[in-house]
Parts: structure tokens; C-alpha cells; sequence
């Protein structure tokens, strides 16, 4: 009986090696991270290469081009006709956020530094933060924060649960890669020391809850750190953050943060904004990208001076 044991556990363990062979044989175990997103992009292809499916929408894709089956997800195009119909990489936490506080950033942009900064291109080039999108999607989700979208102009791709929301400057993904998107901005901010509002952080700590770590994600966690010799720690132990303080009713820090409260959703635009300061909440704690239309970090420069 225990021979019996020994041979079905060992067999077992050999099916599960001979399936991961051959992705160990095409990366070398704990190699360096891709030096750049480009290389990021290669290598990705190959991470989803049996799990051809689009983050935000759950759409397969296959043939040599990747080509979207959008039928296979219910997808509607909004419409970008030619880019629904593409596979694009998509930055979970967007190059803006990673890259906008930087001096090569506010130097001259992305390209600045992509040419410039190779910790800009590590944070660029992190396969943790690298997902399949529809190209449509990719573009309009583009920079803007993730939240509900509950505007009556949010719009919903067909059966893809997904949404954007020009009204409000807001992306919500569907339910089921929440807790995705949480856990990969809680590796951002630990990795480089990016800033998430607390806003940000509350919703993504219900989300986390609601949709916890899935084999997928396990999986495709593994594969990284066999690439890049690191992944994600809140998909290998499932765990949040330590939750932020609330302060008491009675704090009289609590009391004055409430002279001086802004709340998301309420405004969207430069002209209704009544300081700089305001202005500043919008744009980091709230997304409100279009208040930093020359993409420098600074908000509504006719009043932030």
C-alpha cells in the first residue's frame, strides 16, 4: 500500500514537472527583469501563452496575429473598430502614475524617460503589472483611476462587465479581476514607492476581499518570479495591507480634516476648481487626469503657479 502511495505521488509530481518544463526551458530561472517594456512585452506573450484571455473582458484570442474573439466574451465596440480587434499590453497601475513624479518625466514625458531612467524602464517593464487587453479598452482606460463607474454615461462593453466613465474620469473592471488590480497596486506602491491615495487604498481592500487570489494568478505569479526572479507577495500569500487608521469623532485632527473635505465624482474640470489645493486633491487622490493636461504632475496650471 505505501509502494502504491510512493509511485502515485511520485508520478504525480513528474506530470506536474513535465508540464512546467518547457516554460523553465524557454527562461532561465531567477534571470534578470526585462530591461525595458518592449522586452516585457515578448516575454509576456509567452506567460499567457495557455491562458489567451483579455484581462479587463475575459475574451480569448488566438492565430499567430492574437486576434480577439469578440464574440467569445459578448464584446461590443464603443468605437475603435481596428483597435477592438488587437491585442495591446496593458499597465495595471498606468505609466503616468509610476512616472509623473519624476524629474525625466517632467523633463520631457514617457519617452524621456524611457531614454534616461532605467528605474523608470524596470517599473515599465515589471511583468507583474503587465496584462492582455483589447486595444479599445487599453485606450480608454488610458490614465484614469479605477473606482465605480455609476454615471448615467458610463458605458459597458456588451457582456464584458467592464466600464468607463468620461464623465467622472473613471474606470471600474469587472468583478472578477478586482482583487487583481488591488493586489498589483499594493506591489507597485511597496516596489517604487508610489503613492495610493486613501480613497484608492479602502476600495481596494473591499475588492481584495471580494475577489481573493485564484490559481491563475498563482500561476502566473510562479512564472514571473522564474522570469524576473521576483512576483507579487500578496498573490503569494493572499494577504492586505494593514488597513488604515480612522481617526475618532472626538480627534481634533478629525475635526479639522473635515473643514476642508473634498469628495470624489463632484467636479472634473480645472474651472471648478477653487485653489490649487483643490485642484491637487482631485488629480492624486481622486484620478482626475484631465485637470494635468500637459502631463507634468502639476494640475490646472492657471491657479497652481
Amino acid at each position: 500500500m505505501l509502494r502504491s502511495l510512493e509511485n502515485f505521488t511520485g508520478s504525480l509530481l513528474m506530470r506536474r514537472f513535465i508540464t512546467f518544463l518547457p516554460f523553465l526551458l524557454a527562461f532561465p530561472v531567477f534571470a534578470d527583469a526585462p530591461a525595458s517594456f518592449d522586452a516585457a512585452k515578448r516575454v509576456a506573450w509567452e506567460i499567457f501563452a495557455d491562458h489567451k484571455t483579455t484581462f479587463y473582458c475575459g475574451c480569448s484570442y488566438s492565430g499567430p496575429d492574437n486576434t480577439p474573439d469578440l464574440a467569445s466574451c459578448g464584446y461590443q465596440v464603443r468605437k475603435q473598430e481596428a483597435r477592438a480587434n488587437r491585442i495591446e499590453w496593458e499597465h495595471i497601475m498606468p505609466a503616468y502614475d509610476f512616472g509623473r513624479a519624476l524629474q525625466c518625466w517632467q523633463d520631457g514625458g514617457r519617452s524621456n524617460c524611457e531614454a534616461t531612467n532605467p528605474e523608470f524602464n524596470r517599473a515599465e517593464g515589471d511583468l507583474v503589472n503587465l496584462v492582455p487587453a483589447i486595444g479599445e479598452v487599453n485606450g480608454d482606460r488610458s490614465n484614469l483611476g479605477y473606482g465605480m463607474a455609476t454615471s448615467a454615461d458610463a458605458y459597458q462593453y456588451g457582456q464584458c462587465q467592464s466600464k468607463v466613465d468620461f464623465t467622472v474620469d473613471v474606470f471600474e473592471p469587472r468583478p472578477e479581476v478586482r482583487g487583481d488590480v488591488a493586489r498589483t497596486y499594493w506591489y507597485m506602491r511597496d516596489t517604487y514607492g508610489i503613492n495610493v491615495s486613501d480613497q484608492q487604498q479602502r476600495l481596494f481592500e473591499v475588492w481584495a476581499q471580494q475577489d481573493p487570489v485564484d490559481n491563475w494568478e498563482k500561476l502566473r505569479n510562479q512564472r514571473i518570479v522564474a522570469i524576473q526572479g521576483h512576483g507579487n507577495p500578496y498573490v503569494e500569500k493572499d494577504a492586505q495591507p494593514a488597513p488604515l487608521p480612522t481617526a475618532a469623532a472626538n480627534d481634533p485632527v478629525f475635526e479639522q480634516s473635515t473643514t476642508q473635505q473634498y469628495e470624489c465624482g463632484t467636479k472634473t474640470t480645472c474651472g471648478a476648481m477653487s485653489s490649487c489645493e483643490e485642484a491637487t486633491y482631485f488629480l492624486q487622490q481622486c484620478g482626475v487626469t484631465r485637470l494635468d493636461a500637459d502631463k507634468d504632475g502639476v494640475p490646472c496650471e492657471s491657479i497652481c503657479k
